[in-house]
């Protein structure tokens, strides 16, 4: 079972990092082409409605809802039974999601005029126009989730794997193809999106469904009990509005409150920090849930409860040296990433300032992925969005004063500090009981071995980054080389510190051994 979720991780995380990349080079072009200012904002503030209806079809946890039903039918020996029910569950999602598309187009207008107060009329209709062209992809969306979970079910990630990197290469071949070819405007990523969005989250997803055995039919009963299975399942996180799902919500409307141009400087930010999110959390989780999934299906409890445990280990130690890597070197990554064309100095330093908040984040957002999914794989829904909708409405009085007080920066602070509450509170539920407070103790003893290896390293690696960019300049190469000194030195002190914590431990353990021994060797220690 191990050897096999590691090579789902494995592929999980070379997919994600290939998204992510191509994610970065389309926010890259973005950057180039389009800059950071009001007409931006209206590309970021498009996709608020189509997020928003995917929300409420719980269309971005469609894999997590529907993976534990399918998998129950798989762990009972009744895969043709499951596959009825995967249809029961495809029709009405069907229906309901071109419905909710046809609602949303017709009251866009209203709605963006009543979330984004400060746009102009100018403003809100080219919103408009560009939340109308992407809408009809959270259909793509929502129908291709189910086509991934019954993959994700079989045991086979690959597929699945490609979606987000088409999509990604849809909006960034769609952006540069409409620069070329007319002027720079952002909705040539809007149909990048569009088109991404059929052919990786849909008909690739499709093809790969029907390689695993789907048998998707319309005809049938709608009263299937794996409807209200799933209905039961979902509906927690249909209601409850979660931080983890309202946060880039909140980035876009109080970034709007901050000025033009401050939405896109967030943005770039966040998706720079979702960066190493991705490649070490997500996939992590990703390829662990269908197998808590199933070993919760087939009663193994204490099984699953071991595999959260190493998995938050392996997940939190990475994304704390993420974390100090990417706050220490908050502006060389924003100056090596994004300042060209018509992203300017003057948004280096905003979006800079505020990747060094996001980044304090990383831990939080990768313990997250696990204990949500941990939750989810024993069916309990209700626990992480009750907690998550609580952390949604403490939130905003965060998000509303640090961002009246301290500009864009409040704005980061206010999500790491929303999210940092968020998962403590998930941390205490789930270890609550006396059979996982041994596991939690394990957890939290790694984290405090870890924490002066990252501090310690993230200052050392600031250090010599602001030495070299003092000496080359604050250009492209002088960024460049404090960049790369500072991850070498990072690397070198958080090694140094790792070997020395382990001898003085052994030498601690041997200790110990000599004293309940009196008759071990002297050169135990050696």
């Amino acid at each position: 079972m191990n050897r096999r979720m590691g090579t789902a991780a494995l592929i999980v995380s070379g997919g994600v990092l290939i998204s992510r990349v191509l994610g970065l080079l389309r926010e890259l072009a973005f950057a180039w082409v389009l800059g950071a200012d009001g007409i931006t904002d209206q590309y970021v503030a498009a996709f608020r409605i189509p997020d928003f209806l995917n929300y409420l079809l719980a269309g971005g946890f469609l894999s997590i809802t529907f993976i534990p039903i399918f998998s129950r039918y798989l762990a009972e020996e009744d895969e043709e039974e499951g596959w009825r029910a995967f249809s029961a569950v495809f029709r009405p999602l069907a229906v309901g999601i071109i419905l909710f598309v046809v609602v949303a187009w017709l009251i866009a207008p209203t709605i963006i005029d009543a979330i984004y107060p400060q746009f102009t009329p100018d403003q809100i209709a080219a919103t408009t126009r560009l939340t109308r062209i992407v809408l009809p992809a959270q259909i793509f969306f929502v129908l291709g989730a189910l086509f991934a979970a019954v993959q994700y079910a079989k045991g086979e990630f690959l597929i699945p794997s490609i979606a987000p990197i088409v999509y990604n290469l849809g909006i960034l071949i769609g952006g540069l193809l409409y620069a070329g070819l007319s002027e720079p405007d952002p909705e040539g990523f809007i149909w990048g999106a569009l088109t991404g969005a059929f052919v990786g989250n849909f008909a690739i997803q499709w093809w790969g469904a029907r390689r695993v055995g789907m048998r998707l039919t319309w005809a049938g009963s709608w009263r299937h009990p794996a409807v209200r299975e799933y209905i039961l399942i979902a509906l927690p996180l249909m209601l409850g509005q979660s931080i983890v799902v309202l946060d880039e919500t909140f980035m876009s409307v109080f970034g709007d409150l901050v000025g033009d141009g401050a939405q896109t400087q967030l943005l770039y930010a966040r998706r720079t920090m979702f960066m190493p999110v991705g490649v070490i959390a997500q996939a992590a989780a990703v390829a662990a849930y269908p197998y808590l999934a199933r070993m919760f299906a087939e009663g193994k409890v204490a099984a699953m409860a071991a595999t959260v445990n190493r998995a938050l280990k392996y997940v939190i130690v990475l994304s704390m040296a993420a974390s100090g890597i990417l706050a220490a070197l908050s502006w060389e990554a924003i100056r090596i990433l994004f300042q060209h064309g018509s992203f300017e100095a003057a948004d280096t330093g905003p979006a800079a300032s505020a990747l060094f908040f996001y980044a304090l984040a990383i831990p939080i957002w990768g313990a997250l992925q696990i204990l949500t999914r941990a939750f989810y794989a024993t069916k309990d829904m209700w626990t992480p969005v009750i907690v998550g909708t609580i952390a949604t409405v403490a939130a905003l009085p965060a998000y509303w004063g640090l961002q009246r007080a301290f500009g864009i920066e409040g704005v980061a602070l206010a999500s790491v500090l929303a999210l940092g509450l968020y998962t403590a509170a998930l941390t205490f539920l789930w270890y609550r009981t006396p059979e996982r407070r041994g596991g939690f103790a394990s957890v939290m003893e790694t984290v405090a071995r870890a924490v002066p290896l990252a501090v310690g390293g993230a200052l050392a690696a600031w250090a010599v980054a602001w030495a070299v960019g003092s000496a080359l300049g604050d250009g492209f190469a002088g960024a460049t080389a404090g960049a790369v000194a500072g991850v070498a030195v990072f690397g070198a002190v958080a090694i140094g510190s790792a070997v020395g914590l382990y001898e003085s431990l052994s030498r601690r353990t041997a200790r110990l051994n000599r004293t309940e021994d009196p008759e071990a060797p002297a050169d135990a220690e050696r």
